[in-house]
């Protein structure tokens, strides 16, 4: 009754299909217009901040610059951008007691993000093709008459692919600075190195830690036998500290060389289509930070979200030096 169709969990020809309904928002040409908005937003939130005292990164960056970010992909009103970040974390604590007494409980809000999301599918169904998420599902003939759990495994499967990724990484990228002051230095040093930095932010930060696949064959893979069928572990975390490919891989190194060999955005016809997105939303970020503030600097414990499969951050207590 709770299962969450996506295309993520399909192979070809049905997840092709479905993924090339939403690929589009993603090119280059797309997001090089987009870039002016969130270089603006960003400055907006960043100018907002208070200065030389202490509040919580993620709530008042992390969050709103990828809420925001959201409800422009969906086409839906800023002041809902919330709702969609509630969503959001709503399925990374389904299994979580602290939050819901039951997996049940927890659904009863993603039925609320359904309820929600179906009277804009609806509706765009009705008004000429636009350039958002909701719209390419509602006009393209392999996603315009899904079930209401399909609709709902598509809508989740895009809040949480643009939202936790990007999140986690903006607060990764201060915790990563501050665990590593020299680095932090260089950056200060030369600002141009933020290009360079962002896939080093999204290695070391790694905020998806593991997919699962199914074996479609019998295969070997380092000395062990995989049987068709068997379920497979990708720990993409294990994979951004390999050390024959990333020396001194849990440093954080900003200017790492092969920083882009990492494998946060997965790989294959399932690399994750919003890479782009969320390599600009930090770039930008970062540039608007450095023009700003001396330092960010982390004045208190950092608090985790206990889960293995979000490499979650929910509190990074800060406090902004000027220059």
């Amino acid at each position: 009754a709770f299962a969450l169709p996506m295309f993520i969990q399909e192979d070809p020809p049905k997840h092709d299909k479905q993924r090339k309904v939403v690929t589009p928002m993603f090119i280059p040409r797309n997001l090089a217009e987009l870039e002016p908005l969130i270089r603006e937003r960003a400055g907006h939130i960043l100018d907002d901040l208070p200065i030389n005292e202490e509040f919580n990164w993620v709530k008042h960056v992390s969050v709103e610059l990828t809420g925001q970010m959201l409800a422009t992909l969906f086409d839906v009103p800023q002041e809902d951008r919330l709702k969609l970040v509630h969503w959001s974390d709503t399925v990374q604590n389904l299994g979580d007691p602290e939050f819901f007494e039951t997996p049940e409980q927890g659904f009863q809000e993603l039925f609320a993000c359904l309820a929600y999301f179906t009277e804009f599918y609806e509706a765009r169904k009705k008004e000429p093709p636009k350039f958002d998420l909701i719209s390419m599902l509602a006009h393209d003939e392999s996603t315009k008459d899904m079930s209401p759990q399909e609709l709902l495994g598509k809508i989740i499967l895009l809040i949480v692919g643009g939202n936790d990724t990007t999140r986690n990484s903006i607060s990764g990228g201060v915790l990563a600075l501050n665990k590593y002051p020299d680095q932090y230095e260089k950056l200060l040093q030369n600002p141009g190195l933020i290009p360079k930095m962002v896939p080093e932010i999204i290695r070391w930060q790694t905020p998806l830690a593991h997919m699962a696949r199914t074996a479609l064959a019998d295969t070997e893979l380092g000395g062990k036998h995989i049987k068709k069928g068997d379920k497979v572990v990708m720990w993409y975390l294990s994979g951004n500290r390999d050390e024959q490919v990333f020396p001194e891989a849990d440093k954080f190194i900003i200017n790492r060389d092969n920083a882009r060999q990492h494998v946060a955005f997965g790989f294959g016809v399932h690399r994750c289509m919003g890479n782009r997105l969320a390599e600009m939303q930090l770039r930008v970020l970062w540039e608007e930070i450095q023009t700003r503030f001396s330092r960010v600097e982390i004045v208190g414990d950092v608090v985790r979200l206990p889960n293995n499969f979000i490499r979650g951050i929910s509190e990074v207590p800060v406090v902004l030096h000027p220059h």
